[in-house]
């Protein structure tokens, strides 16, 4: 029981300290929040980007087939191939200017380009940005790549938006994805080695 006189709630000295002291707490932290939710777009894509190749791969040695991963410019029927992408297509034929199709691999009796999946570059990452040396790669039967390239293909995912990569002593962590000859798919660090550091490139 509350005795006469006594006083419930907040004076409004303790109100304002209260809100001075989360002021403080939000300034202090804005930014480090603001680099996370960069540097998580980055992931986002790279992570995104890995499972496209992966699922192509696996198409590939589970259908015995030719399967295709392509970045592409948009998923409209006006799509065309770019190394620069940040939409991709997994289909069993080239998918330019088809990219908005409804012919799916696994219907009845598929058309071209015998789609397998797609993803549209803003979901989750509409400020991270690609740069491969090239724009598609294609899985033979027995996950390798076809025709063999000369050098391994990567995919770099930076976020300019957000500010350079950390091996340019910037705040953003920029990934790179890496695919050998033989079809292994790993992502990598570009500010380190690999003779170094197991993340490294």
């Amino acid at each position: 029981m509350l005795k006469r006189g006594t006083q419930l709630g907040f004076t409004i000295v303790e109100l304002m300290v209260g809100i001075m002291v989360l002021a403080i707490l939000l300034a202090m932290g804005g930014p480090g929040f603001a680099t996370w939710m960069q540097n998580s777009q980055i992931r986002t894509m790279s992570d995104a980007v890995k499972d496209g190749l992966q699922l192509a791969r696996a198409e590939a040695v589970r259908r015995n087939a030719q399967v295709r991963f392509e970045l592409m410019d948009s998923l409209g029927a006006g799509c065309a191939q770019a190394t620069t992408g940040p939409n991709w297509i997994v289909s069993m034929d080239g998918a330019a200017g088809a990219c908005n199709s409804t012919n799916m691999a696994d219907d009845a009796a598929p058309a071209a380009p015998r789609v397998i999946q797609s993803r549209p570059a803003g979901d989750g990452s509409r400020n991270a940005t690609v740069a491969a040396s090239q724009a598609a790669v294609v899985f033979n039967g027995l996950g390798r790549v076809t025709p063999a390239p000369a050098a391994d293909i990567t995919i770099n995912v930076t976020n300019p938006t957000g500010g350079s990569c950390a091996a340019s002593a910037g705040p953003m962590r920029c990934l790179r994805i890496v695919v050998g000859a033989s079809g292994q798919i790993r992502m990598c660090d570009p500010r380190w080695s690999a003779a170094t550091n197991s993340e490294g490139c």
